[in-house]
């Protein structure tokens, strides 16, 4: 009962993020803005509050705390937190391919085909360019990420 209830939630989810995704993209940077925002404001008082200690700990939670509260503002109003984690996430992985790909080209070893590091060396500048495609264009990732919700939803479903 219960996948099936979650179920039915994705597939609502997945119908809003894929029917107004705009309005998703945006719900989406309110949530992680304002959960930043609170985190930042607790880390900080907290980080006050030991700050008779006055230690290392106390000194990075206030920094983190003031740090989660400037990009809690930011994604409130003004960056795009769907395209812009997804983005950073699609860099890092691009960014590791081609470093592998070089290294296994240039590497001597007979356990590393030439084949294999260059496919790896394209796959990480294809991830790149779909880093640069869901900063541009978030429309198109709320669309992606609501089909998945479907998907998920019919698994759950089905599954029960």
């Amino acid at each position: 009962m219960i996948n099936k209830n979650a179920g039915i939630l994705s597939i609502i989810l997945g119908l809003v993020f894929i029917l107004f995704p705009m309005f998703s993209s945006g719900l989406v940077s309110m949530i992680v803005g304002l959960s930043l925002l609170f985190f930042g404001i607790s880390a900080a008082v907290m980080g006050w509050n030991m700050k008779r200690d006055f230690d290392t700990f106390s000194i990075a939670t206030i920094i983190i705390g003031i740090i989660a509260i400037i990009f809690g503002f930011l994604f409130i109003f003004y960056i795009d937190a769907l395209s812009f984690l997804i983005g950073i996430q699609f860099y890092i992985v691009g960014f590791i391919m081609i470093i592998f790909g070089i290294t296994g080209i240039l590497s001597k070893s007979e356990h590393i085909s030439n084949f294999s590091s260059i496919l790896v060396l394209i796959m990480g500048i294809i991830a790149i360019a779909l880093a640069a495609f869901a900063l541009n264009e978030p429309i198109y990732i709320a669309i992606i990420i609501g089909i998945v919700l479907i998907i998920e939803g019919v698994t759950l479903i089905l599954s029960d």
